[in-house]
């Protein structure tokens, strides 16, 4: 049985036993060490050559697709203002790029699917207008995916497959589904208030970064749970790097590598499990509901 410590009502107060409550990392897990001070993450995804032998034009296919094709600087920014915070996805490419080609049907499968995501297209080899706002963006190889919000990006990515490309929609979108968006000290408080008492649910709160590699490999697992565990687990994401308070939260958490899993009852801390393992998470989550798992 994994040893407890108290969830203070007020989280500046943290004792040395909590850091003691990290369980051990199972092996395979992919998980992202950090220092507070300074952020590091998963290693860049190798950039693959644009490959000119096949002449492929990645360009929506009719006029009711949502994917908007963007021709110019100013349509692009216009285009960010106009989504507020709602994700925007780019795909920056060129018309003579098989790899570009090969990526574009999966951004349409996404923008019929995601109604809460903005999909837009450049292609780099148009005009002289998309090669400048190349330039600008600092777009050097294709395809390339940047994620906007509030005009802001927030992620960026080259040489991805269609998984990866899904969960990155699904992580940097998501803001209607079952998991509990936390973006405070305060907002982590008044969950754990909520859930107190012998009939309050499972806390499970998983702390990752904006850039995390792992920690949107596992979040589509997450997201999964998070419906079908709604009878008896609560579950909530935060990003350390959002803001100040997030930082703060991670510091006095004593956690210093990410994914980190956070279980929470009835006010108390009762484990952790670090690391992107989907398999290892839903043991460690049954477990901490009183169903007995064996490895």
């Amino acid at each position: 049985m994994a040893s407890t410590a108290t969830f203070p009502s007020t989280l500046a107060t943290r004792s040395a036993a909590t850091a003691r409550l990290r369980s051990a990392v199972p092996s395979g897990a992919k998980i992202v060490r950090f220092l507070p001070a300074q952020i590091s993450c998963a290693p860049p995804t190798p950039r693959a050559a644009v490959s000119g032998a096949e002449k492929a034009q990645p360009a929506p296919s009719s006029k009711h697709e949502r994917v908007v094709r963007v021709h110019s600087t100013q349509e692009f920014d216009d285009a960010l203002k106009a989504a507020k915070n709602r994700l925007v996805v780019v795909e920056f490419a060129a018309s003579d790029s098989e790899s570009s080609s090969q990526i574009y049907p999966t951004m349409v499968q996404l923008s019929r699917t995601c109604g809460d995501v903005d999909f837009l297209l450049v292609l780099g080899d148009e005009s002289e207008a998309t090669k400048e706002l190349f330039r600008r963006e600092g777009i050097t190889q294709v395809p390339h995916f940047n994620f906007y919000k509030g005009a802001e990006k927030v992620h960026e990515e080259e040489a991805i497959g269609p998984e990866r490309l899904a969960g990155d929609v699904l992580y940097y979108g998501d803001s209607h589904s079952a998991v509990v968006q936390l973006h405070s000290r305060e907002d982590v408080e008044a969950l754990i208030n909520q859930h107190r008492g012998d009939k309050g649910k499972l806390v499970v709160l998983d702390v990752g970064l904006k850039h995390c590699g792992p920690c949107v490999k596992v979040y589509p697992t997450v997201l999964k749970l998070s419906r079908s565990m709604v009878d008896n687990t609560v579950f909530a994401r935060m990003n350390g790097d959002e803001n100040d308070s997030c930082m703060e939260f991670l510091r006095d958490m004593k956690i210093v590598e990410v994914p980190t899993f956070v279980f929470i009852r009835d006010g108390q801390i009762v484990g952790r499990y670090v690391g992107s393992g989907k398999g290892e998470l839903i043991g460690e989550i049954l477990r901490y509901n009183g169903v007995r798992v064996t490895y």
